[in-house]
């Protein structure tokens, strides 16, 4: 009981700032660009400067070598993940123009916005490490396979699909470039001056609370009005909240009976990272496409505030696994 009310208290300051984010901009605080102002301040600045000095206050080599294991659960359930989509789609005939975004609403998560402020929230900074082996899975699936179904899916050329090639920029991300860069800083055992990993904390300071004030943005343009449950919705809901936990629960612990034995604190952050909000950039992705972007809005709006509901139901379920 205790756990689930201080996952219910977590989520509450979460939507607070959320809130605050989207009352701002339904009173015309913000500009129509402020939202992706701060979302590029985020990615390529903040982000990359918490992910840093995450990795130098709490990683060693040795916890490195243990971080390498746990790694192979993520990309399992991100595998399961798109084999079950993928069936789904063809059994029920989701339409195209729909079938990668669907796809791409099963399994691949809103780790920067919501992920990491969420991560912060419930565990503090002692599971930034843990949270960033799920980043990088994450991370690497959206971009060099997620994209590829949602191009690939464009009911106006279904004849000739496009292949489109990998684009390494977005595969290397300001974040996941961070992330590198410290783990090479780390090995290497070079040290942080004390005025380089002040400012670099206090940069990375504003990752939690921009964040949520850029969902709340989100939110306000999509128009909590505007959502609906359909069948193609009502399946994708069920894939981010159910199946990508599931799964990744019974890979857990299929691990420990073979003898893989996973930290509390890293299963329950690969877990909670798993059933986290749809990818906020589903609707331009789906634009870029000639998908059906209000099927991709529909979806990234109700996840987003479904997942209010579903932390702190996850959090109480995972104290008896």
């Amino acid at each position: 009981m205790h756990v689930f009310l201080t996952s219910v208290s977590s989520v509450t300051v979460i939507v607070l700032i959320m809130a605050l984010g989207y009352i701002l901009r339904k009173k015309k605080w913000f500009s129509d660009s402020f939202g992706k102002n701060i979302s590029s301040l985020i990615t390529k600045i903040a982000l990359p400067a918490s992910i840093f000095m995450a990795v130098m206050n709490n990683l060693t080599r040795e916890k490195l070598l243990g971080l390498s294991t746990g790694i192979i659960f993520p990309i399992l359930g991100v595998v399961i993940g798109y084999l079950i989509a993928w069936l789904t789609v063809k059994i029920l005939k989701i339409r195209p123009g729909r079938r990668g975004i669907f796809m791409n609403g099963v399994v691949n998560a809103n780790t920067i916005f919501i992920g990491m402020p969420l991560n912060q929230a419930l565990f503090g900074d002692r599971a930034t490490t843990y949270f960033l082996i799920y980043y990088i899975v994450n991370t690497v699936s959206t971009w060099a396979f997620g994209v590829f179904l949602i191009s690939n899916d464009d009911p106006t050329n279904l004849q000739a699909p496009k292949n489109q090639p990998i684009n390494w920029k977005k595969l290397l991300p300001m974040p996941l470039v961070g992330f590198l860069l410290a783990i090479v800083w780390m090995l290497l055992k070079l040290p942080v001056p004390n005025f380089a990993g002040e400012t670099l904390s206090y940069v990375g300071a504003l990752v939690t609370p921009l964040s949520l004030i850029y969902i709340g943005i989100v939110l306000a343009d999509a128009g909590l009005n505007n959502m609906k449950l359909d069948r193609d919705s009502t399946l994708a809901l069920l894939g981010r909240f159910v199946l990508s936990p599931v799964v990744l629960i019974i890979l857990i612990k299929i691990g420990a009976a073979s003898g893989i034995e996973l930290p509390t604190l890293m299963s329950q952050t690969l877990v909670v990272q798993s059933a986290t909000p749809m990818l906020a950039v589903l609707p331009i992705l789906a634009n870029e496409a000639h998908g059906d972007v209000n099927y991709a809005t529909n979806i990234v709006t109700i996840s987003t505030v479904a997942f209010i509901i579903v932390v702190p139901v996850l959090m109480g379920i995972l104290q008896f696994i």
